[in-house]
């Protein structure tokens, strides 16, 4: 496509958001890839909301620290929606109730467009309530469609595809480790990619294994390349098995744990429930792998807890064993994210939805900077912060060390 063609490529993408927000059709638009002069600005997603019984278009401004929102009427949004993508955004996805639209500028400057059909739209849609649709309370938008034939093979949904009671708590985990995902493969250029290579360390029964299959199979349309690492050989018959019932490529279980698992070219890795150390060892294959995107859900801070010497000032505090516990999964964790930071990569540590298995509910998730920068005050820092604690080792800053040498 000639650079002469890109505003064609630019207004069909407009005419298609105004249409789909006139038929009341649109979910969302999410702008990534920013240019701009803001370092810490990530990405925009914009929804259709209903404000004092008017439709406004909602612009989320997604900072690494905070998030901004401006309410706008159609032309304000059309007109703004025009000049972020002239100037800042190389990469628009949208998605309405009928289909989504992949608007993207490769290097050279050409704007792109891919066009898919959302499976199972109705080609003629009855005006529904705005009220319904529209409010700040309605159902949240879901990024994982319930109908999904892994979901009812897992046993997550019936036969006609409802959510099993005993289900609903994993269903929730399901669709908001989706839609991180989908955040970080929007914001790391994955989307872009022709295949991904994930490796899911302590895979278990898979649900999300298989999750992540089907979100790029079938609402990405990316080829996947999927392995899930267990170590109880029975689990990795049994998703080897459902794999093969359900006919899918791309997917395979294998025995084994992070500490020994021989990884190449990920592109995303996976580690939720790691126990102690063994998050340190998927972060440093994460890293050594040069990955794009890095999970983390850690658990059992076992390590730095018997090195901690409380200053003097905090031993009042300290002096509780529950206390004293989350100061060292504070730090434990505090220094996973510095080290990854020190390793090019932008990283967030947030409350997730905890696993079955354990009450813990943080994750670590850190995308790969398509610019390295200098990181000799974040080393700084972390060194400070061992000094103060008077912490010896930690597993992670070894294990980099070791790659290092």
């Amino acid at each position: 496509m000639s650079a002469a063609n890109q505003p064609e490529q630019i207004q069909y993408f407009l005419d298609q958001y105004q249409q789909a927000f006139t038929d009341n059709t649109l979910q969302r638009v999410v702008l990534s890839k920013y240019q701009g002069d803001e370092a810490d600005l990530n990405r925009v997603t914009i929804r259709p909301v209903l404000l004092k019984n008017a439709v406004a278009l909602s612009f989320l401004y997604e900072y690494q620290t905070r998030h901004v929102t401006k309410n706008l009427s159609l032309n304000e949004s059309l007109a703004l929606l025009t000049q972020e993508l002239s100037t800042h955004y190389k990469n628009a996805h949208m998605v309405s109730d009928t289909k989504e639209i992949q608007l993207r500028f490769s290097k050279k400057g050409k704007a792109l467009i891919n066009e898919h059909r959302v499976i199972g739209a109705k080609t003629e849609l009855a005006q529904p309530d705005l009220s319904q649709n529209l409010a700040h309370n309605r159902e949240k938008h879901r990024f994982v469609k319930q109908d999904r034939p892994y979901l009812a093979a897992l046993g997550v949904t019936d036969a006609r595809g409802q959510i099993i009671p005993a289900m609903s708590r994993k269903w929730k985990q399901i669709n908001k480790f989706i839609e991180v995902l989908s955040g970080a493969i929007e914001n790391t250029g994955l989307v872009e990619r022709q295949e991904i290579h994930i490796a899911d360390f302590g895979s278990g029964k898979a649900y999300l294994t298989f999750a992540v299959h089907d979100y790029l199979c079938d609402t990405l349309t990316v080829k996947p390349q999927v392995t899930g690492v267990e170590l109880r050989q029975g689990l990795v018959d049994l998703c080897n098995q459902t794999a093969a019932k359900l006919a899918l490529q791309g997917i395979k279980f294998e025995q084994g744990d992070v500490q020994h698992f021989a990884a190449q070219n990920i592109n995303i890795m996976i580690a939720l429930h790691a126990c102690d150390t063994a998050t340190d060892y998927a972060i440093n294959m994460g890293i050594r792998s040069n990955a794009d995107i890095i999970m983390c859900s850690p658990c059992c801070h076992k390590q730095i807890r018997p090195q901690l010497k409380s200053p003097s000032i905090l031993a009042p505090l300290l002096q509780h064993g529950i206390h004293l516990g989350q100061e060292a999964e504070m730090l434990t964790d505090g220094l996973r994210a510095l080290l990854l930071e020190a390793h090019d990569y932008d990283t967030q540590v947030f409350e997730f939805i905890s696993l079955e298995h354990t009450n813990k509910n943080k994750m670590i998730l850190a995308q790969k900077r398509k610019v390295p920068r200098d990181n000799s005050a974040i080393l700084t820092q972390i060194a400070d912060l061992k000094r103060f604690y008077g912490v010896k080792e930690h597993c992670l800053e070894e294990l980099l060390n070791q790659q290092v040498d």
